[in-house]
């Protein structure tokens, strides 16, 4: 039996990697599970886990959580709040493995605790990678953690690995990842339209059932720009090979071209609870409950290269990752702030773009070499943001 740990266990992932869980009851026991809000889901999946822990990381929420337990039968639960909390669930000693599904920056710090402490780490939040680079990769090696990629183009990409292939080498004999992409629900909207995009078109993701943040981040391919950035490290790549490629089915989640003239592709339906079990069951495979796929249904599959005018954060990423230091750092902060106003109507679809190019213009590539460099310029990048919006509405 592994003992599990879930940050973020009331979002999508947390929520597709419980279903999996619960169906391998004698493999895998829920020891703690975090939420930030949404008090009322977490409540509900303790009493179906019974976990030992429940995390309330945002501690205005505490007392509320608190009062749903009172006299009910799961009383018993320790329960702990802040941010710290999800740091100490994360490196418990009855944990194994843990679910890093943390979305942003607030997932760094405790996924990064988990990485040193020597667990497996199921990587769902790309943004703690993007942020720290290195010095995640690092803490993994030096603890002997194992890091098993979540998001489904990259754990598709590690599907198609060698075998005995282990995140953060170099497979020689690959000389180009293919990085697949839905292109969201913007790939055929003509560009003029694009300043007039509502948040609630823009969270109208076509395959995929996400989260708001990462839905924006899906329609101006940010996300494809993190997770390049992400496989840059993952699968120590130069961003020069590695390719993104818009494929609307999302049937193939991601390919590896390798010298040989070979090209292998992991495919499947659209749905997280693959590469879950597959991380959660490695090196061994479990049913993840999801159909299986039935290529008749598919009928054809299309492939396009990504139009960098129509999506210049894809753009962007491809600049922070090759400039380096706190470069990517600076590009994920400003994005999350830029996001976060156009989700609240602030400023349109367009000035997401901007914003985060406004924002790395104000900074030089400095060396991310420790985790303080990394906070501070996560920090100034958020404030230099924040006051680009500020001239933007006054």
């Amino acid at each position: 039996m592994k003992g599990i740990c879930i940050l973020g266990a009331t979002g999508s992932i947390g929520v597709s990697t419980l279903d999996v869980v619960a169906r391998h009851p004698d493999q895998y026991r829920v020891v703690a599970l975090t939420a930030n809000g949404n008090i009322d889901a977490l409540y509900e999946q303790c009493l179906a886990h019974r976990p030992e822990y429940a995390v309330v990381a945002n501690e205005n929420n505490l007392e509320a959580f608190k009062a749903k337990l009172v006299g009910s039968e799961i009383a018993d639960i320790k329960v702990l709040a802040g941010a710290k909390a999800l740091e100490t669930v994360a490196t418990l000693d009855t944990v194994d493995s843990v679910m890093a599904a943390i979305v942003g920056a607030a997932g760094l710090l405790p996924s990064l605790a988990a990485a040193k402490a020597g667990k497996t780490v199921l990587l769902a939040n790309k943004e703690a990678l993007v942020m720290s680079g290195q010095i995640f990769m690092q803490a993994v090696k030096e603890a002997g953690a194992s890091l098993l990629p979540i998001d489904s183009e990259h754990n598709a990409i590690f599907q198609c690995m060698p075998a005995g292939y282990t995140t953060g080498q170099t497979a020689k004999q690959a000389r180009r990842i293919l990085l697949t992409a839905s292109g969201g629900p913007f790939r055929k909207t003509p560009i003029a339209d694009l300043d007039t995009v509502t948040p609630d078109q823009a969270v109208a993701h076509p395959k995929w059932d996400m989260g708001r943040k990462i839905s924006v981040d899906s329609a101006t391919m940010m996300n494809k720009g993190l997770e390049l950035i992400e496989a840059c490290l993952l699968f120590n790549m130069d961003p020069d090979d590695i390719q993104v490629v818009i494929h609307p089915q999302s049937i193939i989640h991601s390919m590896v071209d390798y010298v040989d003239g070979s090209v292998l592709a992991q495919m499947g339906n659209p749905d997280m609870r693959t590469p879950i079990a597959h991380a959660m069951a490695w090196p061994e495979r479990f049913d993840s409950g999801v159909a299986p796929l039935d290529i008749f249904q598919v009928g054809h599959m299309d492939f396009e290269q990504p139009d960098l005018q129509r999506f210049p954060c894809l753009r962007l990423a491809y600049e922070a990752i090759k400039a380096g230091g706190i470069m990517p750092t600076v590009l994920n902060a400003a994005n999350e702030i830029a996001v976060d106003a156009f989700l609240n109507e602030k400023v349109r679809f367009t000035d997401i773009a901007k914003i985060i190019e406004r924002s790395m213009a104000k900074f030089s590539p400095v060396s991310a070499d420790t985790l303080e460099k990394v906070l501070q310029a996560d920090q100034d990048a958020r404030v230099a943001a924040q006051n680009i919006i500020s001239e933007i509405l006054s």
